[in-house]
């Protein structure tokens, strides 16, 4: 008699399919996760993230991060029937053990875009990324804020050069005018310091002087092509990252390099994944050895890079890509190294969900192995997290971390793995003593 009555409603009022299905994924979670809605309401208190040498250091502590990337909060938090999937998100990330998100804090002259034109801002999208740190701040997540992309998703470098040529200030309308172009220099200095200088209408914080916020990430995956010597780029990351420490003096600051070596690194050729990567414009050791980047970061996506590898191949790639950068970092940067992407795609030939698991493993392994032996490997951020019932924003490494319980292991065995080396954070205590004294 229940399912002929559900029978009719369902029949009879097609807006109960999306209610019910969100419903469904609440209770799963619920179910699932136990006391995940309970015992947050105190805030956690935050100190700064630090760098000495090759090591993060966290209230006198070295800290190895355990991270995932979900780029679309703000975005989602601009819509308050999607902003609940933030705060579902940091919690998930919090029970797992994970300690710093990286999303985007930019948006520009997109759908929800935050920067509308140049200098222009909705306070409507800014209140979002305000939602984002603040919930984060109350999770006892920390973020690495990416300010803009070199992709054309959310604007990117091409909507600045677009803003430029249509103001008639462009000097080209090469995608790469982003990088020399004195006006569009100057949209992205000014589009920084709004940012950076933003009193967050929550908390009444000043970004720049939220210990919530672990690092600046320059830009998404940067690549100069019309210049492959690497000085266009470099001028760029020297000048922008003099000015991002101008304006704020607490917080670390990052490329967002892919880890490409280029032609300044000849020693270290061989490594790319094939003889286009050295000629991008980028150089992983020339552009994170600047002084005013605090530590460097590296991708890693072997099915994008070779598409004729068998999948062994591609692993011995990983672990020597991997191992390379680990090695730069203590020799050559003097700096942490962190993994801020990595993912295998599900549209591989003959993709299977082990193969991910095993692909993930073996860079968690490394990086649990780097931290054990005291080198520069100081953590990975999967790419990417989501929460149920937004499968229409997937890309094909999306990950709902628990429709996989291995996958969910590997993840939570890796937090308890780093926290019996560097100690429990207190924003990890209440959920790895549950899990952690049986995963070692």
């Amino acid at each position: 008699m229940v399912k002929s009555f559900m029978s009719r409603m369902l029949a009879g009022n097609g807006l109960l399919y999306p209610i019910l299905g969100f419903a469904s994924c609440i209770a799963f979670i619920y179910l699932s996760f136990g006391d995940l809605w309970i015992n947050f309401n105190t805030e956690t208190k935050l100190s700064f993230v630090e760098r000495n040498g090759t090591h993060f250091f966290l209230d006198g502590r070295v800290f190895h991060i355990n991270g995932w990337n979900s780029y679309w909060m703000m975005d989602h938090a601009v819509d308050e029937h999607k902003r609940p999937r933030v705060k579902a998100m940091l919690q998930v990330g919090a029970k797992m053990g994970f300690t710093v998100c990286r999303t985007w804090a930019f948006n520009d002259g997109d759908y929800n875009a935050l920067q509308i034109s140049p200098g222009r801002f909705d306070e409507k999208v800014f209140r979002a990324l305000d939602h984002v740190i603040a919930e984060a701040r109350r999770q006892g997540i920390r973020l690495i804020l990416c300010l803009v992309n070199n992709l054309k998703a959310y604007g990117g470098k091409t909507q600045y050069v677009k803003w430029a040529w249509d103001e008639g200030v462009g000097i080209s309308s090469s995608n790469d005018s982003f990088f020399y172009d004195p006006s569009i220099r100057h949209y992205f200095k000014n589009y920084a310091k709004t940012v950076l200088t933003r009193k967050n209408t929550i908390t009444g914080i000043e970004y720049r002087d939220d210990p919530t916020i672990l690092a600046w990430e320059l830009i998404n995956e940067p690549r100069c092509i019309t210049d492959p010597s690497g000085d266009t780029l470099q001028d760029w990351i020297e000048e922008m990252s003099t000015y991002v420490k101008s304006i704020d003096g607490n917080h670390l600051i990052t490329v967002g390099l892919e880890g490409f070596y280029g032609p300044k690194s000849p020693k270290r050729l061989t490594v790319n994944p094939e003889f286009w990567a050295a000629d991008l414009g980028s150089d992983f050791i020339r552009n994170s050895k600047i002084s005013t980047v605090d530590f460097a970061s590296v991708h890693i996506y072997p099915d994008h890079w070779f598409h004729d590898q068998a999948f062994e191949e591609k692993l011995k790639f990983v672990s020597k890509w991997m191992l390379s950068h680990i090695e730069d970092g203590d020799g050559e940067l003097k700096k942490p190294v962190l993994f801020t992407e990595f993912g295998l795609s599900d549209e591989n030939k003959n993709f299977t969900p082990s193969q991910r698991d095993k692909f993930m493993k073996l860079i968690l392994d490394i990086i649990y192995k780097s931290a054990k032996k005291d080198k520069a490997g100081a953590g990975s951020f999967v790419w990417q997290f989501f929460v149920g019932g937004m499968e229409k924003y997937y890309d094909d490494f999306a990950i709902v971390p628990w429709e996989r319980p291995s996958t969910y292991q590997l993840f939570t065995r890796q937090s308890c793995k780093l926290a019996a080396i560097q100690g429990v954070l207190p924003s990890q205590k209440q959920h790895l003593k549950d899990f952690c004294s049986h995963k070692q």
